[in-house]
């Protein structure tokens, strides 16, 4: 797939097939994520790989909807790096590109982490001084949502903003 196609594709997906992801899958989902852009390359991440139906089910109590995936990345976060939040967030579009790419489906789940980051990072075996603020639920989509981005015309401002 060509990225333009990729960006042009991807959409939110909360509703998965019962079908396994391959584990070379998911390790090219994570290398894309290794790859992303990091203030002064400090590169302050780790990321878990979950696939187990039983904690699937246990992380689930986030949003409803995630106990569907046939996969979860948990992103770690250490914010010994000034721009780790950031770092963050690169991770996460570049693991959603490549998610798409290889002909996944995936949300990005944040908001509704915070909650339970702590009984997460628990579970997950992460260290309390770490952060894990986003997931991403991955499976073979059971759903394409069709929403409407706003025009270019509407958003792109040359030289100045202006209204």
């Amino acid at each position: 797939m060509e990225l333009q196609e990729a960006i042009t594709t991807r959409r939110s997906i909360r509703a998965f097939k019962d079908k396994a992801i391959p584990r070379a899958d998911l390790e090219a989902i994570v290398d894309a994520a290794r790859l992303a852009p990091t203030g002064s390359n400090r590169q302050p991440w780790d990321f878990v790989v979950i696939t187990d139906k039983a904690v699937i089910k246990k992380i689930k109590i986030a949003a409803e909807w995630m106990g569907e995936a046939a996969a979860i990345i948990a992103i770690v976060l250490d914010d010994f790096s000034p721009a780790w939040k950031d770092d963050g967030c690169a991770a996460a579009t570049t693991m959603l590109l490549k998610i798409v790419d290889l002909g996944y489906g995936s949300c990005w789940v944040q908001g509704n982490i915070e909650p339970f980051e702590d009984e997460f990072k628990a579970l997950l075996g992460v260290p309390a001084a770490k952060h894990m603020p986003i997931m991403l639920p991955i499976g073979v989509p059971a759903e394409s949502p069709v929403k409407e981005k706003k025009p270019l015309e509407e958003i792109i401002h040359w030289e100045k903003f202006s209204e």
